[in-house]
């Protein structure tokens, strides 16, 4: 997301459209059901408009367009026209139902509107990003100021955050910052696994004496992409100059199917090394897209 898109798409597509409208529809009813209602803080430029609405008693909807138009012009040269377009779009909506749309009051519970206000925020969120857009200009700023430092994105914006409730805690109270914290963790939480879905892709890394018989059951059986890297195993403490070549074998599949994995490589071999870890956007190779960029 740091270079310009020097070539655009079709500016909605029927799914870009559907998820905008569910991401606002999401959004609007997290502040005016759960948040507003019980001055709740979030995190970003939500919870900055937030916390300008409660010390200064500012309409919201006003604050929360007003301090997104910035980073909205700023998305055009970080990220590209039409990411721009359906962002000012959809904080335009947005702002437009926190000033015309009544939403039913659910519950002046602290730990529930904490939970399910961060929730639906975190949906809303997610589903603008899926469609291409977003309401809240804080990882705009963070790609930006990341351009211009040595720190990384999540640095950044925690830091951001962390100032936030600082500014909360000061000129409110430290009640409020702490449940500002849940809610903006929910959230976030929550809009990682929108984004990444319940497919999010996971990789696998398998070292085994038996690797022939683990490439083909990976392969011939689950009609899995496999790539090999030649490597030595051994190197012990007791016999350190001895060792063995061994294929290291990668594979790329979603979380639901990494216990299925790990089953079927111990029952092959029961000592066979095996770690996974996280792998954002894959791309090329036989992956489907399963996230929209």
């Amino acid at each position: 997301m740091s270079a310009k898109i020097q070539h655009q798409g079709p500016l909605f597509t029927s799914s870009d459209i559907i998820y905008l409208i569910l991401g606002v529809l999401s959004a609007s009813f997290a502040l005016k059901s759960f948040l507003v209602p019980n001055h709740f803080l979030d995190g970003g430029v939500t919870g900055i408009s937030l916390l300008i609405h409660e010390v200064f008693h500012v309409n919201l909807a006003m604050v929360l367009l007003l301090l997104n138009i910035p980073f909205v012009i700023l998305s055009v040269y970080l990220v590209g026209k039409n990411f721009a377009v359906r962002s000012g779009l959809t904080i335009t909506l947005i702002a437009v139902m926190l000033q015309f749309v009544p939403f039913p009051e659910l519950t002046h519970d602290k730990f529930l509107v904490s939970m399910f206000g961060g929730f639906f925020l975190g949906v809303g969120i997610g589903l603008s990003m899926r469609g291409g857009g977003m309401f809240d200009g804080m990882e705009v700023l963070a790609v930006f100021t990341f351009k211009k430092s040595s720190f990384s994105i999540t640095e950044i914006i925690l830091a951001m955050n962390i100032i936030i409730f600082v500014i909360a805690a000061l000129f409110m109270k430290v009640e409020t910052a702490l449940y500002a914290m849940l809610t903006y963790y929910i959230a976030s939480q929550t809009t990682k696994y929108i984004i990444e879905g319940i497919e999010a892709y996971t990789g696998v890394t398998i070292i085994s004496a038996n690797s022939e018989e683990i490439k083909k059951a990976l392969v011939l059986s689950l009609n899995r992409g496999i790539t090999v890297y030649k490597g030595e195993r051994g190197f012990m403490k007791d016999s350190f100059e001895h060792s063995t070549d061994v294929d290291i074998v990668f594979t790329i599949v979603t979380r639901l199917e990494v216990r299925k994995i790990q089953n079927i490589v111990r029952a092959i071999d029961p000592k066979a090394f095996i770690f996974v870890q996280t792998v954002r956007e894959p791309q090329g190779g036989i992956v489907k897209e399963i996230v929209k960029h």
